[in-house]
């Protein structure tokens, strides 16, 4: 177990300074120059006043020079100052992110019980009218995109009968809890659809085991079955995919967060890159790249306490 989590910290740094690197050079990248937006825009721009704000904001050093001193802050969570705000990256950050985590929060949490419950009715079920049921829905969820799926909440629960806000982020546990129910289930559809059928069809993988026939021939009870010997082998795919999807939603909060108008990162990193906010956009990718490879090094590291025979076959490997 420490040699494996030796290896996945090795490979998490690894990954992270090359997917900051990519990060820093592509936002340089982008069309437009950050000195102009720093030096009041073009109207009054004059050379000596651009040549003095690429030297202030040392926009005049080579790319890798500029990498390294951006990567040494980083190091020291000094994440530069907003050309639009003229704030801490790192406040901003502080102020926003927790928004988009609680909405993470909460979709998980819809589509981990709401997903998994109808993977696994629609597995024991199999081939009746709750099997097709699930189906069919989860079928219908997958094919509405997130953003469309939010407009149509809106208009209904939001707009038609009032029964939640349709804006902000709300106050407290309970006015949180009832300002992101839509925008949760919003993101949840889609997620929801694929963890079903996930689950369904890991159920029924398991099911076709010979131990899981040994088991019922024993006389066990069907539901005994499926809890100690269909469902136990059907985690490992099961819990791979509601942590993937997990870390996807934690970069994929853009559209929901501008449909319903929350102040999370999302919404914030469309108005960097609006604005030509570097500093801003740059630290905005990079926690997500963060929150999505430390998920998965996470997923990766607790698949071997659910199926012993991973761990095995690393052991043999």
């Amino acid at each position: 177990m420490i040699v494996a989590m030796t290896r996945a910290l090795a490979g998490l740094l690894a990954t992270l300074l090359a997917a900051s690197f990519v990060i820093f050079a592509a936002v340089y990248a982008a069309p437009g120059d950050p000195a102009v937006f720093l030096a009041g825009g073009r109207d009054k721009l004059t050379p000596e006043r651009l040549a003095a704000v690429r030297e202030q904001y040392h926009l005049d050093e080579p790319l890798a020079v500029q990498y390294g001193r951006w990567l040494w802050d980083g190091l020291h969570l000094d994440l530069g100052r907003s050309f639009q705000y003229h704030d801490q990256v790192a406040d901003l950050l502080g102020g926003r992110f927790p928004t988009t985590l609680a909405l993470v929060g909460y979709a998980t949490v819809l589509f981990v019980v709401l997903g998994v419950g109808a993977g696994i009715l629609a597995a024991v079920r199999r081939g009746r009218w709750a099997d097709s049921a699930v189906v069919g829905a989860t079928t219908l969820a997958a094919s509405v995109p997130s953003f469309v799926g939010g407009i149509a909440l809106v208009a209904v629960f939001g707009v038609q009968l009032g029964w939640f806000p349709v804006t902000g982020g709300g106050e407290g546990i309970a006015g949180t809890i009832h300002h992101l129910t839509l925008p949760a289930v919003a993101m949840a559809l889609g997620a929801l659809a694929l963890v079903s059928r996930v689950t369904r069809q890991a159920m029924v993988d398991a099911s076709a085991a010979d131990h899981v026939e040994v088991a019922r021939a024993s006389g066990l009870s069907e539901r005994e079955i499926i809890r100690r010997h269909v469902l136990r082998n059907a985690l490992g795919p099961i819990v791979t995919m509601c942590g993937l999807v997990t870390a996807g939603m934690l970069a994929g909060t853009v559209a929901i967060e501008t449909v319903f108008g929350l102040s999370g990162i999302g919404s914030l990193l469309v108005g960097a890159i609006n604005s030509h906010d570097f500093p801003v956009a740059q630290a905005v990718l990079l926690l997500m790249v963060i929150c999505y490879i430390v998920v998965t090094t996470l997923v990766d590291l607790v698949q071997p306490l659910l199926d012993p025979r991973i761990k095995t076959a690393r052991s043999a490997a």
